[in-house]
């Protein structure tokens, strides 16, 4: 089993930028994506971020051009940088990952805690 622990969270005004790193540990394997996933109070879980094995990415329309997904495979740590955030990026964000292939969107297994998002006007 995948375990994984989110950091990195808080709160900023908007135009500002925040930086989440997601930790995996236990039984982790390459060739699977990961994702950042986010959702807002009285609304369905988007995806915002993935990332394959080859470390091709792909984004929401909303976040193309501010948000950056990475990997660091030495540390089996899953990054986000957002950047000119917006008070509507605000909200609960959460990491995944695969436990088979699946493509960008495909099926994502396991799951972090989350990490709370406020931005501010």
């Amino acid at each position: 089993q995948v375990q994984l622990v989110e950091s990195g969270g808080g709160a900023v005004q908007a135009g500002g930028s925040l930086r989440l790193s997601c930790a995996a540990s236990g039984y982790t394997v390459s060739g699977r994506s990961m994702a950042w996933f986010r959702q807002a109070p009285g609304k369905a879980r988007e995806g915002v971020a993935a990332i394959d094995q080859n470390g091709n990415t792909n984004y929401a329309d909303s976040v193309k051009g501010r948000f950056t997904i990475s990997k660091d495979y030495a540390k089996k740590t899953l990054y986000l940088q957002m950047n000119s955030l917006k008070p509507e990026d605000a909200g609960q964000y959460y990491c995944a990952s695969q436990n088979q292939h699946g493509g960008f969107w495909g099926t994502y297994r396991y799951w972090g805690q989350g990490t709370q998002v406020t931005v501010s006007s």
